[in-house]
């Protein structure tokens, strides 16, 4: 599948199944004001003279007692990029996204979006940052109004953000569609008339029509089937390049972020296990959780084939994280020292950056 810019058009229908949508935006011209760019170890390896378009330092979310995510740093260039957040049920990567969006409040650490501080925006500024940033969900049945037409739908946001007068909403909206990959015909159905992937699009289009500079998407093939899921990548792909997109995928699956995403986070129960351009984290995986989920992607080339790598049990209960290493209940490779010794996220590689005691062996195959 391709990453670059294709045909304007890609083929329309979808396969039914649910799918995922949009929230609100604000100006694509948010804050300029420089930043200088924050030596981050999580930082896109690839040279930012420019500060970067989303930085997040320390971030933490906090539940009640449950801390969803703990001390989480990244940052994301503008343009065309994609960084992915991976990881299991519970590890935060959603809870990211959403504080990304100011969906959830952060207990600690730092959002900055084009150099300003998002948690700070207020008035104006705040509607410019969510006309800027938009949500595409997993389930846009549970997202888009079963009451309202296609059609209506996309207008709605067009006109709340004034893009465009209120006599050309309908037009744009049905050139929205059309950019999804869908014919204005569908502009006066609703959404239970449309397939799952259909009101993906239709999610995509509405996420679009406020003319986001950044793009979070959370998981929005999970709910699709095969034949959808590669209709909605090849869709995102081609607007990436189309519409010079910087996207935050959110997944559980390794075997999209290659076609996707430049740079992937791998999170465990809130934090960082390894981080790093995502060729060489899928080709060498350092941390054995990186390498359980990596080796559960099937190969079709058997030369490519690994060892599957089972994890028994399952995550440990946010609220009371073992000591040590939070993986070591569950890793295969757990030693003395992980019970009791945090292992702390270094750098292992160029651009690479790991939080395992092992990481070298697991690097070098002794293990």
């Amino acid at each position: 599948m391709a990453i670059t810019p294709q045909q304007r058009r890609p083929a329309p229908a979808d396969e039914p199944s649910p799918g995922a949508e949009p929230t609100a935006g604000a100006e694509p011209t948010l804050a300029a004001e420089p930043t200088p760019a924050a030596e981050s170890a999580l930082a896109p390896s690839p040279a930012a003279a420019a500060p970067p378009l989303l930085e997040v330092r320390d971030l933490i979310v906090r539940f009640g007692l449950v801390r969803a995510v703990g001390g989480v740093s990244l940052e994301l260039p503008g343009g065309q990029f994609g960084l992915a957040l991976v990881g299991e049920s519970g590890s935060g990567k959603t809870t990211i996204g959403r504080a990304v969006l100011r969906l959830v409040p952060a207990a600690g650490g730092q959002i900055r979006f084009a150099g300003a501080d998002v948690t700070a925006l207020r008035g104006r500024a705040l509607k410019s940052y969510r006309r800027a940033v938009q949500i595409v969900f997993q389930d846009p049945a549970g997202s888009l109004d079963p009451r309202m037409r296609v059609g209506p739908t996309i207008a709605e946001a067009l006109l709340a953000h004034r893009v465009v007068p209120r006599k050309q909403a309908p037009e744009r909206a049905a050139a929205l569609l059309a950019e999804v990959g869908l014919d204005e015909a569908f502009a006066s159905r609703h959404p239970h008339e449309l397939s799952g992937g259909q009101r993906q699009r239709v999610a995509i289009a509405r996420a679009l029509s406020v003319e986001p500079r950044l793009l979070v998407l959370d998981e929005p093939t999970s709910a699709l089937d095969v034949r959808a899921q590669a209709r909605i990548l090849e869709l995102i792909g081609r607007l990436r390049g189309e519409r010079n997109l910087a996207y935050l995928l959110i997944t559980h699956n390794f075997g999209i972020v290659s076609e996707l995403c430049e740079r992937t986070v791998v999170l465990y129960l809130g934090m960082v296990a390894e981080a790093g351009p995502t060729a060489a984290l899928l080709a060498a995986p350092a941390h054995p959780y990186t390498r359980a989920l990596r080796s559960a992607v099937p190969e079709v080339d058997p030369a490519l084939r690994r060892s599957r790598v089972i994890l028994h049990g399952e995550p440990p209960d946010a609220a009371r994280p073992p000591a040590g290493c939070v993986f070591h209940p569950r890793c295969p490779l757990a030693i003395a020292r992980c019970l009791t010794e945090v292992p702390q996220l270094a750098q292992v590689r160029p651009g690479r950056l790991v939080a395992c005691h092992r990481a070298d062996e697991v690097l070098s195959g002794a293990v």
